[in-house]
């Protein structure tokens, strides 16, 4: 599947970053099973531990409205080379994904790679550890 008009929604919403500290914008594009779009940018805070990430921004507007299985999810930033979610990120993503999840993860330019959630996060910590 082409995944470029999730890349793109992710480059929109990343012109709406609040960069002052780090000037690195992020932008995340979340599609639920629902095919229903979700998008986040990073927000900074002048006390660093307030920020917030794009993708867990578009990961919580999708939880608000109901939506809790991601179908795909593409990243974005202000690199030349391919931008990846942070840890905290990845961790916050396998709550919601499943095997069949895709990780979009782009460029600058739009150039993109996917990747299956175990990719990046081959063992996240979740319900099973748990022991629910």
């Amino acid at each position: 599947m082409k995944w470029d008009f999730l890349v793109d929604e992710a480059v929109k919403v990343k012109e709406h970053a609040y960069v002052p500290y780090s000037g690195f914008r992020v932008g995340a594009a979340v599609l639920t099973h629902s095919e229903k779009i979700y998008t986040g940018c990073n927000v900074e805070n002048a006390s660093y531990g307030a920020a917030i990430c794009a993708e867990r921004v578009a990961v919580t507007k999708a939880v608000s409205e109901g939506e809790t299985l991601i179908k795909a999810i593409a990243v974005t930033g202000d690199s030349d080379d391919i931008v990846f979610p942070c840890g905290i990120c990845r961790q916050v993503l396998t709550e919601f994904c499943n095997s069949e999840t895709v990780i979009i993860c782009s460029n600058k330019k739009g150039e993109y790679r996917e990747y299956k959630m175990e990719d990046i996060l081959p063992h996240p910590f979740s319900k099973a550890d748990l022991n629910i």
